[in-house]
């Protein structure tokens, strides 16, 4: 039945994606022939229909003519005019070539292989093991993530230049981004799991856990499969008047079709880690709680716990907050200069994926240092002899 579900679940992702890629071809298309026809529709500067995109700001340079169009036909010119200093200081500067790159590199270095292992032996557990599945999928969402990296190292390394096309471009944009909220939601579930181990057992063991994961997996895939569906139809990558081909730093302020970008990311910060955050801090909370006021001795694993859930605030944290201050920096004063800041804090998110396999091990080892949870109730001499 497992195995049933998850052939399923590859079949509608890969449905998916050939739906968004003819959707996004169409609209190019579409757009194309609508320009051929009146040019003059598209604006020959950036000064109209100001929009805030996520990413820096940037306008089409003013010698670029209407009739040159990228490879992938996309019906506006190609040449963006990059005049803010902070975003020559980014690209050429030391943070963005050397050091983020760097972070990336040792996070790959540890992480494609420890999430390697985690699926290989998770592999055939699934079925005797109930939390396996939401292992095996935390293990997935960090080795793609990672993966993801490698494309984006050359990026930096190369001065900031993308030169592996468009459509590369918007799938390491969609893969590293939905990933990110892929394995924050694997958190959540993880830590729901524990709580209701701890502080409900009797519900606990009523449950048909197998199923629950199994849905709880899928249900987090699909959504943001499709959540992350806007990535693939807007165009990513821009050649700019530095010389250089941005992948998604850079975005044109002017295009009507990124007007959606600011409600689409909020939503996106609001779904992806904001409410999930909520649900780990209560879920966490409760868990430390009610095993302290345990009789038995559970300082194990609530040191355990509480390292794993430090270890999520201090990583995922940081990169979220920033991303949130930059939408609200950009909607009420136009500024993007904190887009820097989200650059830098989203390592942290990176070195979380290579440090799950571990604190996943480590918080298994400590649980299983004892079969059964004990909860509150169980404190009461009427209640202990039966749980």
């Amino acid at each position: 039945m497992l195995r049933t579900e998850e052939t399923n679940m590859y079949r509608l992702l890969l449905v998916l994606l050939y739906i968004i890629v003819l959707a996004d071809s169409l609209h190019a298309a579409h757009k194309k022939t609508k320009v051929l026809k009146n040019g003059a529709k598209v604006p020959k500067n950036g000064t109209s229909n100001e929009l805030y995109p996520k990413t820096f700001s940037g306008s089409r340079a003013a010698n670029t003519s209407f009739h040159n169009f990228s490879q992938e036909h996309f019906p506006f010119p190609l040449e963006l005019n990059i005049s803010s200093s902070h975003v020559h200081n980014y690209t050429a500067g030391l943070l963005s070539t050397r050091i983020i790159p760097a972070a990336y590199v040792v996070a790959i270095l540890i992480g494609i292989p420890s999430n390697c292992l985690v699926v290989a032996r998770l592999g055939s557990k699934t079925r005797s093991l109930s939390s396996a599945t939401l292992y095996m999928s935390l293990a997935l969402s960090d080795l793609l993530l990672l993966m993801s990296l490698t494309l984006k190292v050359h990026y930096h390394l190369n001065g900031n230049s993308w030169v592996f096309g468009e459509l590369a471009c918007k799938l390491v944009t969609a893969c590293f981004y939905g990933n990110i909220y892929c394995s924050i939601h694997a958190h959540m579930c993880i830590s729901v799991l524990r709580y209701l181990a701890v502080v409900h057992p009797f519900l606990y063991r009523g449950l048909s856990k197998r199923s629950c994961t199994t849905w709880a997996s899928l249900t987090v895939w699909m959504v943001f499969t499709t959540a992350m569906a806007p990535e693939l139809l807007i165009r990513q990558s821009y050649p700019t008047t530095m010389g250089i081909t941005t992948c998604h730093d850079v975005l044109p302020y002017e295009e009507e079709s990124y007007s959606f970008l600011i409600p689409y990311r909020l939503c996106l910060i609001c779904l992806g880690f904001m409410i999930p955050f909520a649900v780990i801090v209560f879920a966490y909370g409760s868990i430390v709680y009610h095993l302290s006021r345990s009789s038995c001795d559970w300082t194990l694993y609530i040191k355990a716990s509480t390292l794993v859930f430090a270890i999520f605030v201090l990583c995922l944290t940081p990169g979220n907050a920033i991303h949130l201050i930059h939408y609200v920096r950009l909607y009420t004063s136009q500024q993007d200069d904190f887009y820097i800041y989200f650059s830098a804090a989203v390592c942290l998110c990176c070195f979380h994926s290579c440090l799950d396999p571990f604190l996943s091990y480590f918080i298994t080892k400590t649980s299983n240092s004892r079969v059964e949870f004990i909860s509150l109730a169980s404190l009461s001499p009427r209640t202990s002899a039966t749980v």
